[in-house]
């Protein structure tokens, strides 16, 4: 299966600072379908520099370089050349380098002992405008949202900036980590309404992607946090 739009191999570069770390990561790429390495960086100003040049599809980006580091690397990249989506690929899990990615625009987030098959899913999540995190990832997102909060909001009277029931459903859904196809299967519902229902729901709250549905949905009471319990 191709990566890219239209059958076409997804363009990758590959920033990192480590040589062997690089260059490793390139060599295991080009072994993987769908997916053509168009260039690598040793740095982060390298890395935008390499954009601005070859215009690829994504960059998978370490965190932890000289000059310029990966958050503000992916940050650049994101403001200037917006048709290059960013997948964080790192040795560090750490949530202040995770959410730090996130909100410079990484639309993914994969720790350097991915395996093959992981990369490609995160490189075809990020090209269809799906957020490509790890399922580990995932899990953290959803601690590090609910460790500040002592028990489970109330469930608000009304719900928040206009969603609909089938809506907020769907939100939870997400928010639980079930892919469309899964949210399709529980709801007993087509994968194009799921995917209709999630395009209008993120429109209504404003969250560009999945990372920031499941933030939303546990900010505003939509879902309990893990380990609760409902009667």
């Amino acid at each position: 299966m191709s990566a890219g739009a239209g059958g076409a191999p997804a363009r990758v570069v590959v920033a990192d600072d480590q040589a062997v770390v690089r260059e490793g990561i390139v060599m295991l790429l080009g072994l993987l379908p769908g997916i053509e390495v168009v260039g690598s960086a040793r740095d982060g100003e390298e890395a935008v520099a390499l954009v601005a040049e070859l215009e690829p599809d994504v960059v998978l980006m370490d965190l932890r370089m000289p000059r310029c580091d990966g958050v503000e690397a992916t940050r650049r990249v994101r403001q200037e050349h917006p048709g290059t989506q960013v997948v964080v690929l790192t040795t560090y899990a750490d949530d202040e380098s995770l959410f730090a990615a996130l909100q410079a625009g990484a639309r993914g987030y994969l720790t350097k002992d991915a395996e093959g098959e992981e990369i490609v899913r995160a490189v075809e999540d990020v090209l269809a405008g799906q957020a490509g995190l790890a399922p580990a990832v995932q899990r953290r997102l959803l601690e590090r949202f609910t460790q500040p909060q002592a028990a489970a909001p109330a469930a608000p009277a009304e719900l928040p900036d206009g969603l609909t029931a089938r809506e907020a459903e769907v939100l939870a859904l997400v928010a639980e980590g079930l892919s469309n196809k899964e949210i399709a299967g529980r709801l007993h519902i087509g994968p194009a309404t799921v995917k209709t229902h999630i395009n209008n729901l993120f429109a209504k709250t404003g969250v560009r992607d999945r990372a920031q549905a499941v933030r939303y949905a546990y900010q505003r009471g939509l879902i309990d946090p893990p380990g609760t319990s409902v009667t």
